[in-house]
């Protein structure tokens, strides 16, 4: 090697190592998310149904926030966890107007939604907010926030909203498809139709996440659905129907419905094959696919053993011989008032009232999830930022 040579890798060599520890520090260093804005159902619903229909009652809420707070638990959310996680207060209803600040984002999730439109009312158990008008609300929320910063005459607008910049920084979480899935089973769809309305869910969500990218969205946090083969109401045990004697294969070694489960799990798999389409189309973006399945499905196989009781056994609700008194209602049987009140110890228990989860089971579950154990690519949340696929 020359002189010049020598000089030349003396000069570069120091340059060379500075990029390499820039690069390195950018892909180890968290997010800087100004704002996290979320989309989902009732596992992720933070007030809006109780905004706009019926308020949650006692002893919904009585862990945590020792109130109804909006949400179908007995205190937080898987989403009130990964709000916490990165730094921001716990979200707000979109809908909910009341006290409420959204400058660090906003809840758009609904109790009831489903991925695809509906034609059932709240009083058949619908919701008006499928995830088409979630992303339209996100929409109009953008647009009228964006439209507040350009007049410039009221400066207090910045302690209440994102600024219009933050959007495309911020964090969008999705958690949606398990009332599609239970409304298909409902009706006793079969295989094939099953199939077909699994790819219609999934064609939905990517329009949805198309139109959010195309409105500035850059950061995707995307939910799977859980078992829902594994909800205590979904369970032989808790409906004289299927009280007798289930026929091989019907069950689960932890008790769960096997076709439901199998249900869920298609989902999933066209769901993430979906995810891998949209990173290819937006190579731009962050696109990160969340195994719920897998990770809500360990806690299940592992009650026991992580110090609850067993995942059939619910803490809120009487479901007895077929009869169905959710919790915090009351209603006669066999000649006898039923109060479905809660137990002694929420804690002890992974599902609340049949349908959703505990507290204690969101944060073992929250805790899972949120260091990109379950995730694809396997990328904390912190970090997902990053486009690493």
């Amino acid at each position: 090697m020359g002189p010049v040579t020598q000089f030349v890798a003396v000069i570069l060599l120091p340059w060379f190592l500075c990029i390499q520890v820039v690069e390195l520090k950018s892909l180890t260093s968290p997010c800087d998310f100004p704002a996290i804005f979320n989309f989902g159902d009732s596992n992720s619903d933070t007030g809006c149904m109780a905004a706009a229909f019926y308020p949650e009652i006692l002893p919904y809420g009585e862990t945590f926030f020792h109130e109804p707070a909006g949400r179908a638990s007995d205190g937080r959310l898987i989403i009130d966890f990964i709000a916490q996680h990165l730094g921001f207060p716990y979200l707000s209803a979109y809908i909910d107007s009341i006290g409420t600040s959204y400058k660090n984002g906003a809840n758009f999730a609904a109790g009831s939604s489903t991925i695809r439109r509906q034609n059932r009312t709240i009083f058949d158990n619908g919701s008006p907010f499928s995830l088409e008008i979630q992303v339209e609300q996100f929409n109009q929320f953008k647009a009228r926030t964006g439209k507040f910063f350009m007049q410039g005459k009221n400066n207090s607008y910045e302690r209440y909203f994102p600024k219009p910049e933050d959007f495309a920084k911020a964090i969008y979480s999705l958690d949606i498809g398990q009332n599609d899935i239970a409304d298909a089973i409902n009706k006793k769809v079969g295989k094939e139709e099953s199939y077909a309305v699994i790819s219609d869910m999934v064609e939905y969500f990517a329009k949805q996440v198309q139109g959010l990218y195309g409105i500035g969205a850059r950061t995707f946090w995307i939910h799977n659905t859980g078992p829902i083969g594994c909800l205590p109401v979904a369970m032989p045990i808790h409906n004289i129907a299927y009280n007798n004697t289930p026929v091989a294969g019907y069950l689960d070694q932890n008790g769960c419905v096997n076709f439901a489960n199998d249900m869920a799990k298609e989902f999933n798999k066209k769901l993430k094959d979906t995810v891998v389409k949209l990173r290819a189309q937006f190579p731009d973006a962050s696109l990160v696919y969340v195994d719920m399945f897998s990770a809500k499905y360990e806690l299940i196989s592992n009650a026991k053993k992580e110090g609850f009781v067993y995942p059939s056994q619910l803490c809120c609700g009487y479901h007895q011989d077929g009869y169905h008194v959710f919790c915090g209602s009351k209603a006669m049987v066999n000649g006898k008032e039923i109060v479905a009140g809660s137990c002694g110890d929420p804690s002890k228990y992974i599902s609340w009232d049949g349908v959703h989860y505990t507290e204690a089971a969101n944060r073992w579950i929250a805790n899972r999830i949120l260091n990109g154990s379950f995730s694809d690519p396997p990328i904390p949340i912190a970090r997902s930022c990053q486009i690493s696929h």
